[in-house]
């Protein structure tokens, strides 16, 4: 139906004849010629209208908005001073000889030429008019790009693109499964795979040496801006490569396609950082080093002073006390200072105390703080020099259990860095290694593996269980500008290592034969060393385009509360499907 499309042509197409198709993008009536910005995926293109071509001119009149044509015509050059330098098409036009209107249109239900703000529900109703926004097209095409290089390159590096099953065994780790009933077999259940970890070890075990595989993953759990409950992964699994050979490989891999598809040179090598020194620094495993600002402990300065809401958490061993300097923000007025209090109180911190370097050089005259009366003048001395304070800062300060004071510090962090325009432009990536193994939970007295329960440790099997609280594991996360992009590890690949770490996580002998002795019984026939990683590709593309959410990166989304308005699902099934899958329902409780 078509020669060209309508973003392809330039002066190279002078005098050519050609036939468009695509969509109405805008129309308009200048004096007795009608110009139309015809559009498709490729991108605009002028098409004239002369009242000399009768027909064509008539049905023009007629043509609105994302009206769908075919359009035969001449290319010619814009006359001077109407070029358009904003578009690839911009030196030239297409003079219409011939038109066919191939399919009408309503009145879309929001503009797609402007940059009006729609609500994002009315958006992903009508998916398919937000999707030929150019914006979006874009974004769509750049993750076609990003795909393709990713394939190719580990393709080219001797990895095998190896399928896996979407209908699985539910986990008893991490997030909640989405449960898919097995109407053959009887009260009995798949789940969608949160990812293909166990598969993809089988793979190594099975010799296939590097596999990877661009999967959609599925996670019943609470959304937030990078989160969906079903998103894509571009999964990678190695035999015979050490952490250092696969963080190499991978770091070429986004450091090339970066060079690729936005023509921006990445640091060579990533820098390293351990997630101690990451938590210590930052508060974050995953920090934005665009952001110059850093926490710095402060407990050895204020462990005996009679303050009492800093001494506590300074003696504590599992208490922090930091201090966060802020450049200039002695000019914050108290109500900002109250608006940050709230903010950090979201994280579970008491309050914000802080201290106003109006003028170094006056001493404790030259400060401003409501706490000043409890700290003696040596510990505010030591805090200023530690803190390398300077007349016009502002120290904000966090004292707590660790846990509260890393997430509220940490969050602070980053909010006063985007607030202040203190982050800097450009890519900050970073590998953060040494993760713990475990954490411990208060509430259910056990530990859980802070990856996933196959991560191997960096330490024997005796010193792991005699110090699980200490152990490091031989994991490594990439961080991209404060995200997370890709997170991996060396896997345990021996049976007694794997039984021992099941042990410790509380999962006994016989819930281990049941849920994992498929992986056990692998373990056993000659597993190679191995390891791997995966990469949340929605992530990366959300990274790479400037979008805001994933949601913005993925042609057909669910909302913040896994709902699709598109097609109005999930919904409810008929009562002949639910006794086929031997399913009853709840009643709701009725309201009181």
């Amino acid at each position: 139906m078509r020669s060209h499309t309508c973003g392809e042509l330039n002066a190279t197409h002078l005098d050519q004849e050609v036939d468009l198709c695509g969509w109405v993008h805008r129309r308009r009536d200048h004096g007795g010629v009608i110009f139309i910005d015809l559009r498709d995926r490729e991108g605009l293109v002028q098409i004239v209208f002369d009242p000399d071509q009768v027909e064509a001119f008539k049905l023009a009149e007629s043509v609105r908005s994302e009206y769908v044509l075919k359009v035969h015509g001449r290319v010619r050059r814009r006359p001077a001073g109407t070029e358009n330098a904003n578009l690839p098409t911009g030196a030239i036009e297409v003079f219409a000889t011939a038109l066919e209107i191939l399919n009408k249109a309503e009145t879309p239900p929001f503009p797609i030429e402007s940059e009006i703000e729609v609500n994002e529900e009315t958006r992903l109703r009508y998916r398919y008019i937000d999707l030929r926004r150019p914006v979006m097209q874009g974004r769509m095409r750049m993750r076609r790009d990003i795909t393709r290089f990713l394939r190719n390159f580990l393709d080219h590096h001797g990895f095998y693109e190896i399928e896996t099953p979407f209908l699985t065994k539910a986990t008893p780790e991490g997030a909640r499964d989405y449960l898919v009933p097995s109407r053959t077999h009887e009260n009995a259940f798949f789940a969608l795979p949160q990812s293909p970890q166990l598969y993809k070890q089988l793979l190594m075990i099975s010799g296939m040496d590097r596999y990877y595989q661009v999967v959609r993953c599925f996670r019943d759990e609470d959304l937030r801006a990078d989160r969906q409950p079903e998103f894509t992964q571009l999964d990678i699994e190695t035999s015979f490569l050490d952490e250092n050979a696969i963080m190499f490989l991978m770091e070429a891999m986004i450091r090339d396609l970066f060079a690729e598809v936005l023509q921006t040179e990445l640091p060579n090598p990533f820098p390293r950082m351990t997630y101690a020194e990451a938590m210590r620094r930052y508060a974050s495993d995953k920090p934005d080093l665009r952001i110059p600002l850093e926490l710095i402990d402060i407990a050895d300065v204020l462990q005996n002073v009679d303050f009492k809401v800093f001494a506590g958490p300074a003696k504590d061993p599992d208490g922090r006390v930091v201090a966060l300097k802020l450049p200039g923000g002695c000019e914050l007025s108290r109500k900002e200072i109250d608006d940050l209090t709230q903010f950090v109180g979201i994280y579970g911190a008491k309050g914000l105390a802080y201290i106003k370097v109006n003028d170094r050089t006056q001493g404790l005259e030259g400060l401003q703080s409501p706490i000043l009366k409890f700290l003696p003048e040596d510990a505010v001395r030591a805090i200023l020099d530690r803190t390398e304070a300077e007349t016009g800062d502002l120290i904000f300060f966090g004292a707590d259990k660790a846990k509260i004071v890393n997430e509220a510090m940490g969050a602070l962090r980053v909010k006063l860095g985007q607030d202040r325009g203190l982050v800097e432009k450009g890519w900050k990536p970073l590998w953060v290694t040494d993760f713990p193994m475990f954490e411990w939970d208060e509430k259910s007295g056990r530990w859980f593996a802070l990856h996933h329960p196959f991560t191997a440790p960096n330490c024997s099997e005796d010193e792991l269980l005699a110090h699980p609280g200490s152990a490091l594991s031989r994991a490594y996360d990439m961080v991209l500008n404060g995200t997370e992009i890709g997170g991996g590890s060396i896997r345990i690949h021996r049976t007694d290592m794997q039984s021992k770490v099941f042990e410790l996580l509380g999962i006994g002998e016989e819930e281990a034969q049941q849920k994992f002795g498929f992986l056990l019984n692998a373990l056993k026939y000659g597993a190679p060393p191995h390891g791997g990683l995966a990469f949340g590709l929605d992530r990366l593309v959300m990274l790479m385009s400037g979008a805001s959410s994933i949601r913005e990166v993925m042609a057909f989304p669910k909302t913040q509360s896994a709902w699709c308005p598109l097609i109005d699902a999930p919904a409810e099934v008929s009562d002949v499907q639910l006794r086929e899958l031997g399913i009853k329902l709840r009643k709701p409780k009725e309201p009181v």
